[in-house]
């Protein structure tokens, strides 16, 4: 899946997304907040309207479709794209793991990594203040920032 930005001048940003089988998605923000999608079936056809959003209902469906209200059960990882080089991503840390002690400093001074842990969610319970000398346990999941480029390295390690 690719996804190609370019400028609209004095109207906003269009976004084109390849969505399989030679069609594309193109999504028009305004400078004033309104989004209007477009579908484009062939790579010679016209692209036809399909719907508009204000700001607002654009922003709650997003969150609907980000995964913020509900996270499928069978989804192995869990992460948002925040921009185009940094992704949030919720990484579980089994019982052999190796970070399975560790302080969240140790875990982000590891030289592969170039990662933020921003919080903890350990036993139904967000840990979102943190310190440098929090322990990471068994079980626990991991709220992360990291760059988009070789993002997934702490998954790993966590796996075990």
């Amino acid at each position: 899946m690719s996804v190609e930005e370019s400028n609209l001048p004095g109207v906003g940003k269009m976004f084109a997304v390849d969505i399989g089988d030679e069609r594309e998605l193109r999504i028009v923000i305004h400078n004033t907040g309104k989004r209007e999608v477009y579908l484009k079936e062939e790579p010679d056809a016209d692209s036809e309207k399909l719907f508009e959003l204000s700001d607002r209902l654009a922003r709650t469906i997003g969150t609907i479709l980000d995964g913020s209200y509900f996270q499928p059960v069978s989804m192995e990882r869990i992460e948002t794209k925040l921009d185009k080089d940094s992704v949030l991503e919720w990484v579980d840390v089994c019982e052999t793991s190796p970070a399975v002690g560790k302080t969240v400093e140790e875990l982000e001074a590891l030289e592969e990594f170039d990662i933020s842990i921003i919080a903890i969610r350990r036993n139904k319970e967000t840990i979102a203040n943190i310190t440098s000398d929090t322990k990471i346990k068994q079980g626990d999941k991991l709220i992360v920032i990291e760059p988009e480029k070789g993002h997934g390295k702490l998954t790993e390690i966590c796996k075990g």
